[in-house]
């Protein structure tokens, strides 16, 4: 399976340049400070929306679903995380502002795309502000996103099957899921940076694409290592609260199934989870992470848990 393969086009709006390291999607040289750029192909849409630098990269960063994005997000992305799409973006020092389209799976978290774009697809805007607060960057993106797919509705199906509800079973033409969110990034000093970010879907129909997720508030911190001579070196701590919109609890505890979550009935209760990662750097291109994770209420059901999570990754960059 391919994962991205994507063609970019930039057009600079200044004559001013600045250096762009090599990273992953990215080619080092230079680049205009002021651009337009034209994305098409396959990409991963989180490399592009809901960036943030001290939360986003589950390579060696965070693991949680609700920390590497904003887990409202219902993102298009086929099961394996990648989708066709177009993306305009307009890039200032200062500002950014970002829109694109997105193919979505024909059934939730398929692997086939649905090719109809007058029946189907996912709009995502994002603006952003990069700014200075006491001689330390930060920035601020506030974005939405809107999806149309065949997705049931959770009140539909209960009137349906009160005892047995079947998203498979309601009207499955015309639905929409759309949120908000925000999230911020601040460097404190030259050894720990903070972040937040908090989401919101109306959370009326069936998750699509990403988890089942309606609602998330988190936050966390990141500091690299220099304090004890380790600079390539990070660690992170963060917490991130989880919840599910009223229709979705209520077919969730009547039995209801999501392509996640059901186990015939729900005692439900708020997701918390904890997460403290430290990534080791043994060298420029290799990384070994490792992870705890401490979740109470796991799939939002009090008679869960709690539950510890052990893992260890290595990340090697070519």
């Amino acid at each position: 399976e391919l994962g991205r393969l994507y063609f970019t086009q930039i057009i600079a709006l200044s004559k001013q340049r600045t250096y762009q390291c090599d990273d992953i999607n990215k080619l080092g040289g230079t680049v205009p400070t002021e651009y337009l750029a034209f994305t098409i192909g396959k990409i991963c849409v989180s490399d592009i929306f809901d960036a943030n630098r001290y939360s986003h990269d589950p390579r060696t960063q965070f693991m949680s679903w609700g920390l590497m994005n904003n887990g409202a997000w219902d993102f298009a992305a086929n099961t394996k995380g990648y989708t066709p799409s177009v993306v305009i973006e307009w890039v200032t020092p200062h500002d950014a502002l970002r829109y694109g389209v997105s193919l979505l799976p024909k059934v939730a978290n398929g692997m086939e795309m649905n090719w109809h774009l007058q029946k189907s697809s996912s709009h995502s805007i994002e603006y952003t502000h990069n700014y200075s607060w006491m001689g330390k960057k930060g920035s601020l993106r506030l974005f939405s996103f809107i999806n149309w797919a065949g997705m049931g509705n959770y009140k539909e199906s209960l009137k349906l099957n009160p005892s047995a509800p079947d998203l498979s079973k309601t009207e499955r033409s015309g639905r929409t899921k759309y949120g908000f969110g925000v999230n911020v990034e601040q460097e404190m000093n030259d050894f720990i940076g903070v972040f937040f970010r908090a989401g919101w879907n109306d959370g009326r129909n069936e998750t699509w694409a990403f988890t089942e997720i309606d609602r998330t508030l988190s936050v966390g911190l990141s500091a690299n290592g220099s304090k004890w001579h380790r600079k390539g070196d990070t660690a992170g701590l963060a917490h991130v609260i989880s919840a599910l919109s009223g229709s979705h609890r209520d077919y969730l505890k009547a039995g209801g199934r999501g392509f996640e979550l059901g186990d015939g009935s729900l005692n439900y209760g708020l997701e918390n989870l904890s997460e403290l990662y430290y990534s080791l750097a043994l060298k420029d291109n290799l990384f070994l992470s490792g992870a705890y994770q401490l979740i109470i209420n796991p799939g939002y059901n009090k008679s869960r848990g709690p539950v510890s999570v052990l893992s260890l990754r290595v990340h090697a960059v070519f």
